[in-house]
């Protein structure tokens, strides 16, 4: 924010564990895919002499898409933490995917993090799904700054993306989105665009050339004064309007010279509250350059306007057994309360979990307590144990580079920590304690996988329990009904990552194969059966007959087994035996193999033998006279239906109103909600509704979302059924 002198680390960017809360900041990058996240946390480590050259650590590895999966998918698809220094203040850079399937990683990051940076491409603008994450940070107050990136593209417009961004973030305060400096422009190239070279500074009224690829200040020619004297009364009103002087503006309007370093003390203030939101441009150095356009600018920002972990509202915390507890937070000599932010696996060190230390200090070889709760609906089992922290490490690229302790607010990496999931808590091995975990996108685009071969067989259960360990976002279930197992992924790309992570990290190759639904059958109408179980083939033999009737029952009624016999025609003890044969088929099915339910089963008559009849006769009697029963019969398919809520912006209602009525939807009603969104609530098939999470993200350009639940089974339409039972003839 202004122009003084700065330290820095030197190029081998050296591990450093933060003495105190004051002296860390955690920031967290967010952006839609392509909009340079990466590229800027790479700009900003080499201006604080973090790497050797753009982008890269002595080994030539990169500092943020260092993975190989991330070199092959050509995308960040993971959260990447990247320290460096600057004037005595470590920064924790979190970068985050910006594609849609990636959100959890993104929300790990948010959970890390006390400000953000929403980066913007000048070139793409803002879109839907960047406005939603602003509107989450809004929600909670985290102080945000924009960065706008791509200046260098042919129709590139500083000034106007920052209309657009006071538009799209500003709300009903535009004017708490203003830039602190404008860009100035080097000489027109030959297509007529004029390079981006240095920087104005409203507050300081220096000018900054980055031209040289070293920042060199000096005074604002004539020809930028006007410019910058307009936006300069812009940004101080700006300023003095979120002071907390309310005289400050009076005075300034009566015509008082407000001074620099009070207007900066207040931007800072307001920063940190969240209730101004800067705009600066920012651009990768030069080949050969020390620092890129705007770097210096925003690593002050980071230092002297966002806040320190001190000033973050903690996360609630409990005990395990849900009793409240409070806590000095962010003390480093409270009892230690850490949090697992991400979980992933390197084929040399193990499992490596990266974590945001809250409260207390965290130190190499101490025993901790593990707790995960409430996530045993994504597969995941609840969990208390102790287990003794190894090293412990800040990440840089591939290199992890050791420290002995990691005090509140700060983050590291721990390794081998064989229990800890992401979002479990580390506490105290004395004093165990529980933080509540954040909100996570539910997985609604089914994966339904089989190993390949039989070495692949074995292990693929274990290769499956590190996935979702490590990924909060996937769940993992076993289908009772269709006998799948099916991964629950956020997207297609997630999707794409797990089977890659499956193969390349746990040795395990699978085939994916078509999801199935579970169906139901029922009867259409009444229908009876006579089973008949009689064999004499030399030594005890086998006699049971029974007939029954069989009726339709209302949804939900299960099924209902009903004894009519009289005089001793099936002899007591052996009518829980016929019923417990027309269960037995009826949970294979009469019709397509699928579960029967909602009928009444009623034993009218039989026969029985004084020596030949037994239990298993009367059993597979049972069972036959169910399935001669449905031979006779109009057995209806009941395919699952499931309550559908869909929050969509309401430029896309019309749209997604129309796709669910052509998926067999029924729209029971919409309800206005706040941001210009509208709650469409409808009953879907569910299997119409297999792949909504990648059509519903197509359709509203990735700015609605939506949530379902099991409602009933209800019958198939003809048409559907018949071709349904088509297609399994042809597959089989």
């Amino acid at each position: 924010m202004g122009d003084k002198a700065h330290s820095h680390t030197g190029a081998a960017g050296r591990a450093t564990a933060a003495d105190h809360p004051t002296s860390v900041r955690n920031v967290v990058l967010v952006g839609h895919s392509g909009s340079g996240k990466t590229t800027l946390v790479e700009a900003l480590a080499l201006t604080a002499g973090a790497v050797n050259r753009a982008g890269r650590v002595e080994d030539g590895g990169c500092v943020s898409d260092y993975d190989d999966m991330e070199h092959r998918q050509q995308r960040s698809v993971q959260l990447s933490l990247v320290p460096v220094e600057w004037d005595g203040i470590k920064i924790n850079l979190l970068d985050t995917p910006g594609y849609a399937d990636f959100v959890g990683e993104l929300r790990a990051g948010l959970r890390a993090a006390d400000a953000a940076l929403f980066v913007v491409s000048a070139s793409d603008g803002v879109d839907g799904a960047t406005r939603m994450v602003w509107e989450e940070c809004a929600a909670v107050g985290m102080p945000r700054a924009i960065v706008v990136t791509h200046l260098e593209a042919a129709r590139a417009d500083f000034e106007e993306m920052t209309r657009i961004c006071a538009e799209a973030f500003g709300g009903d305060d535009p004017d708490a989105v203003l830039p602190l400096y404008l860009p100035l422009h080097g000489p027109p190239a030959p297509d007529g665009h004029a390079p981006v070279t240095g920087l104005v500074g409203l507050l300081s009224r220096k000018l900054f050339d980055y031209a040289s690829g070293e920042r060199v200040a000096s005074e604002p020619g004539e020809a930028e004064l006007p410019q910058l004297d307009e936006a300069r009364s812009m940004l101080i009103e700006g300023i003095i309007s979120e002071s907390e002087d309310e005289t400050l503006m009076e005075r300034y309007l009566g015509g008082e010279q407000v001074d620099v370093k009070t207007l900066i003390e207040d931007l800072e203030r307001a920063v940190a509250r969240g209730v101004f939101f800067p705009v600066l441009a920012a651009a990768p150095a030069a080949d050969g350059a020390r620092q890129g356009l705007g770097t210096v600018e925003l690593l002050e920002l980071i230092t002297r306007g966002f806040p320190t972990p001190l000033e973050r509202a903690a996360p609630r915390v409990t005990t395990p057994e849900g009793a409240g507890r409070e806590l000095r937070m962010c003390d480093p000599e409270e009892s230690l309360v850490a949090e697992v932010v991400k979980t992933s696996s390197d084929p040399y060190v193990g499992r490596i979990s990266m974590v945001r230390v809250f409260s207390g200090t965290l130190r190499a070889d101490q025993t901790v307590h593990v707790s995960g709760h409430g996530m045993t609906d994504r597969g995941h089992e609840d969990h208390d144990v102790d287990e003794r922290i190894g090293a412990l490490s800040t990440p840089f690229g591939k290199q992890q580079r050791p420290v002995t302790h990691v005090i509140a607010g700060d983050l590291a990496c721990v390794a081998k920590l064989t229990r800890a999931e992401t979002g479990d808590t580390l506490s105290a091995k004395d004093d165990p304690l529980l933080m509540a975990p954040w909100e996570m996108p539910d997985p609604l685009l089914p994966l339904a996988i089989e190993a390949h071969s039989k070495p692949d067989e074995d292990k693929l259960s274990q290769g499956l329990a590190r996935l979702v360990a490590e990924d909060p976002t996937m769940r993992l279930e076993h289908n009772q009904d269709t006998h799948q197992v099916v991964l629950w992924c956020l997207g297609e790309a997630h999707a794409d990552v797990a089977l890659e992570r499956l193969r390349s990290r746990y040795g395990v190759q699978v085939d994916v194969v078509p999801h199935r639904v579970p169906l139901r059958e029922t009867f259409g109408g009444r229908a009876a059966g006579r089973g008949r179980h009689v064999k004499q083939s030399g030594g005890h033999g086998q006699y049971a007959i029974c007939e029954i009737e069989v009726e339709p029952l209302p949804g939900g009624s299960g099924i209902e087994f009903v004894d009519k016999v009289v005089g001793g025609a099936v002899p007591r003890q052996f009518i829980p035996s016929v019923e417990k044969g027309v269960r037995a088929q009826a949970a294979k099915g009469v019709a397509a193999g699928h579960p029967l339910i909602d009928v009444r089963v009623t034993l009218l008559d039989g026969k029985a033998h004084s020596v030949d009849s037994s239990d298993a006769a009367f059993q597979t009697a049972g069972a036959l006279a169910l399935r001669e029963a449905a031979a006779e019969a109009r057995i209806h398919l009941l395919e699952p239906v499931d309550e559908v809520s869909v929050l969509v912006g309401d430029d896309y209602v019309g749209a997604v109103m129309s796709d669910l009525s052509g998926r067999r939807g029924k729209v029971l009603g919409t309800e206005q909600t706040s941001g210009g969104r509208t709650l469409i609530r409808a009953e879907v098939p569910e299997i119409e509704i297999g792949r909504y999470a990648v059509d519903l993200r197509s359709l509203s350009h990735g700015t609605a979302r939506f949530d379902r639940r099991y409602a009933r089974h209800e019958p198939m339409p003809a048409q559907v059924a018949d071709r349904l039972r088509e297609e399994v003839r042809a597959a089989s």
